[in-house]
């Protein structure tokens, strides 16, 4: 796809369809007024009689005949300028791409009819705006052999209209940085809607090997041997179930000084979670090949971070395994010994993503990281309690929760903090073990999290429960149906702010 910047009066250029952000209390602007001249009228009349008055989220589509030499125009609501938001630029323009698509259009450019306030700088705008056409226009098909025709075409090209030199570069700078991001958002949301058959351990072993080679990473993997040999207790009690074994992937990512200590991230890595013996009910068990979504936000961020050249260092860990019922399988009642020792007794085996973050945990303490941050599907009670529009996250450092609140703010992939008290605590004590994994159904979410708690180094932390925002089950104009690829953006925002 070709995509640019470039400065240009809107109403001059050739193409199939002129995108024109509006700000609401600002539809006289120039060239709005232009606009009429040349529609005859017509926009003041949609103005006058409410059709399209600029709020965010409305759309207003013209065809111009021979009047200008866009064949469209499509008017995109941006909401009131004095509260203009990288969110709404990003909803805009991915509501416009929802229509383009229904146009079967593979071409347009996109303007604002005024620029943002001098307090949205322009590379952020830019970014922004370019996210939400990008993400919009994802979709999974590779699979699909026959109606290939019946999808909307890709994009081809996409011009984006700056209206002063001066503001060029910054926002060729934003459109950069908005590229490498929705690479590595597509690539999470790519790994997460492979299909079950497909994404077995050592395929996502691969993907990572490859990632390695792209961008000079270094990778190592531990296949079931290294992981017997070093004892990985917990997460070979999960992988016992499956013919595929597991495995356990580090990516290295140097950006910073190589003596700065590094990020830690990990990434929740089952490629497909029946529950074990403790069988899921067959409703939506299809949708249990997205419980690596963790996995895959570690890798696109990693992705991303190195695309961008962030000047950190990284080292990611992925706990990958398969979590299936067989004469192999491990029970509820058995009792494991994690890799940090700590015995455990297994209530539920459909509690497994705890198991393989704990010692992928007490693993990450030898990179002696300055900060460890996981992502997991880690609990169905964190949809009841946030449902699918922010995850969850729990820490025991505020100041990093509250660091990564706002880096959820930045991205618009928002995280909302749960208390981690030491009363929770006692909802996983077991009688004949070191801790059990899971406290039963009152705060679920909060006693997985003081679950992993126990097998953390001496470090700030933070989880981040994925589960009600890795998966759309409808699809919206920023989420297609299917995997979100939330966390990369997110991280991303993270690492920017903080480094």
């Amino acid at each position: 796809m070709q995509i640019a910047a470039v400065c240009a009066p809107a109403l001059t250029l050739e193409t199939d369809c002129l995108i024109l952000g509006v700000w609401q209390e600002h539809t006289d602007a120039l060239p709005l007024r232009e606009l009429d001249v040349s529609l005859r009228g017509a926009l003041r009349q949609a103005l006058d009689s409410k059709a399209f008055s600029g709020k965010e989220g409305e759309t207003l589509l013209f065809p111009t005949g021979d009047t200008l030499p866009a064949a469209r125009v499509l008017l995109v609501g941006l909401g009131f300028r004095a509260k203009a938001s990288a969110a709404a630029l990003r909803r805009a323009t991915a509501e416009a791409a929802l229509i383009l698509q229904q146009q079967r259009l593979s071409e347009a450019c996109v303007a604002l009819s005024e620029p943002p306030p001098a307090d949205l700088a322009a590379d952020l705008a830019m970014q922004a705006l370019v996210e939400g056409l990008i993400l919009a226009g994802y979709r999974f098909d590779r699979y699909r052999t026959q109606k290939r025709d019946e999808l909307p075409p890709r994009w081809e090209s996409l011009r984006l209209l700056v209206a002063e030199k001066e503001f060029l570069e910054p926002s060729a700078k934003g459109l950069d940085r908005a590229r490498r991001i929705c690479a590595g958002v597509t690539l999470a949301r790519d790994l997460v809607n492979e299909p079950g058959n497909v994404k077995s351990p050592e395929f996502l072993a691969e993907q990572s090997r490859q990632l390695a080679a792209k961008h000079g990473l270094r990778c190592t993997v531990l296949d079931q041997q290294d992981l017997s040999r070093e004892k990985f207790g917990a997460l070979l009690a999960v992988a016992g179930g499956s013919a595929r074994p597991p495995r356990l992937i580090i990516m290295e990512y140097t950006g910073g000084n190589p003596s700065d200590k590094p990020l830690a991230l990990i990434g929740k890595g089952v490629v497909f979670d029946s529950g074990g013996i403790s069988l899921k009910p067959g409703e939506k068990m299809d949708e249990m090949k997205m419980d690596m979504a963790g996995a895959a936000a570690v890798l696109g961020t990693l992705d991303a971070a190195a695309a961008l050249r962030l000047p950190v260092n990284l080292v990611g860990i992925i706990p990958a395994v398969e979590n299936l019922p067989s004469a192999t399988a491990y029970r509820p009642g058995d009792i494991v010994t994690a890799l940090s020792g700590r015995t455990i007794e297994i209530l539920n085996t459909d509690a497994e993503g705890r198991l393989i973050l704990a010692d992928a945990l007490s693993y990450a303490a030898r990179f002696e990281p300055r900060a460890i941050i996981d992502l997991a599907t880690l609990t169905g009670a964190c949809i009841i309690a946030l449902g699918h529009e922010a995850s969850a996250v729990l820490s025991n450092r505020d100041e990093l929760a509250r660091q990564l609140i706002a880096a959820g703010e930045d991205s618009a992939e928002r995280v909302w903090q749960l208390p981690l008290w030491e009363d929770y605590a006692r909802q996983i004590r077991s009688d004949i073990a070191d801790v059990k994994n899971t406290g039963g159904r009152p705060a679920g979410t909060i006693t997985a999290a003081a679950f992993l708690q126990q097998f953390v180094p001496d470090c700030p932390w933070a989880h981040i429960d994925i589960a009600g925002t890795a998966w759309e089950e409808k699809g919206t104009a920023l989420r297609p149906k299917g995997a979100t690829g939330v966390g990369v953006r997110l991280l991303i925002a993270f690492l920017m702010r903080n480094g």
